[in-house]
């Protein structure tokens, strides 16, 4: 009832996937496992940037295509419903739906020629040998486990006994709406919808993806914010009676080790989500490519994943740390009040939002130097606010 490989990826999604077809081409065993058949659905607004569509192209040849994609070229900054800022020629924003997008990448990692264990139920996590028991029996055993399992991961939780901190850890709500409802391709983003967090509208082929999200623990009536920002979009709907997906979204909160001894974590499992701007399918791809190529090196030296997996995220890390300097300064009270204006004021402030979401810019490129010039921005607002 045993079955042995070198390595073992619980989830399938962009950072199971990505670790998965990334060791297979190193020449390694792998099951891939998940609790889900593909195609299934996610919560996700699911923009790719420009930094998605290179790392899809990187670890899984994939390019763009009309079926998937529909690319978005307008964008509009809001704040409650206040337009602070418009790109008529934004960064190319390519819309898909995550049901879709995720059982593409299925699909190639499967075709890499690791095996697939999915729809399963698991009823043991064994981090030390490391090793999966399924609800049927069967036990997979591997020399490397990594956890791509989402926020709620199951690896996680029997590595440290919660899979996130409750302080940290995001919530998101949305709903797929009638694409006739808008006549352009217009992506929105409004930094006002939610307290340490936002709302969104994504055009895509056949539907709009709006929703809410951000710290559960700053928003404990997540549901009044979707509310108020479905009235502004679409009154004519209930949001009572629409059909809503949640989820906790890891928004910024990281592991900074992420995962033990054979276990790694990657994509969402180990909290790779842009704290600002909410992407996390970039680093999903990267993290689960980080992982896939650090196993295939621990296990051709002899040497422990750990090591390896950290020299290489030592960036998306850094990436994240800078992101939680800024998104402080954002949305800390009472900058929130007069972050409106400042923007409306300064339109590079928009167009560095987007190099940021392009993967034109990093973080680590604006350093003090912008933080030093949001606060002076910001505090020249202030100073200018009626008496």
């Amino acid at each position: 009832m045993t079955q042995s490989y070198d390595l073992l990826v619980l989830g399938s999604g962009p950072a199971g996937s990505a670790a998965a077809i990334t060791a297979a081409q190193a020449g390694l065993s792998v099951a891939l496992i998940d609790k889900s058949a593909f195609p299934r659905d996610k919560l996700c607004g699911g923009g790719l940037t420009g930094r998605s569509v290179r790392y899809m192209a990187e670890v899984f040849g994939m390019t763009p295509d009309t079926a998937l994609f529909l690319p978005s070229t307008q964008f509009r900054l809001t704040f409650a419903g206040r337009v602070i800022g418009h790109e008529a020629e934004a960064p190319v924003l390519q819309m898909t739906m995550r049901r879709d997008f995720d059982a593409a990448l299925h699909v190639r990692a499967q075709s890499s020629g690791v095996t697939v264990f999915a729809p399963v139920k698991l009823s043991q996590i064994d981090t030390d040998a490391p090793s999966v028991t399924l609800s049927d029996g069967r036990c997979l055993r591997g020399r490397i486990l990594i956890g791509a399992d989402g926020a709620n991961s199951a690896v996680a939780r029997a590595l440290y006994g919660r899979a996130f901190d409750p302080a940290e850890i995001g919530f998101g709500l949305e709903v797929e709406l009638d694409r006739e409802l808008t006549e352009d391709n217009t992506t929105e983003i409004d930094l006002g919808a939610a307290h340490w967090g936002y709302g969104w509208v994504f055009p895509k082929n056949g539907s709009i993806t709006l929703g809410v999200g951000g710290v559960h623990a700053k928003n404990p009536d997540m549901k009044a914010h979707f509310r108020n920002y479905l009235a502004q979009h679409a009154p004519q709907f209930d949001a009572e009676k629409l059909r809503c997906k949640g989820a906790f979204l890891p928004f910024g909160a990281y592991r900074k080790t992420p995962g033990r001894g054979p276990v790694l974590l990657a994509g969402d499992a180990a909290g790779l989500v842009d704290p600002i701007t909410g992407e996390g399918i970039a680093w999903a791809m990267k993290s689960g490519q980080f992982a896939g190529q650090a196993a295939a090196e621990a296990l051709q030296s002899g040497t422990p994943p750990m090591a390896a997996y950290m020299a290489r995220l030592g960036y998306i890390h850094r990436e994240m740390a800078a992101a939680r300097r800024i998104r402080a300064l954002i949305y800390a009270t009472p900058v929130r009040n007069y972050f409106p204006g400042a923007v409306e004021r300064n339109p590079s402030m928009t167009r560095s939002y987007l190099r940021l979401l392009a993967g034109d810019l990093d973080y680590a490129d604006l350093g003090h130097r912008v933080l030093w010039r949001i606060a002076r921005r910001l505090g020249g607002t202030m100073l200018r606010r009626p008496a």
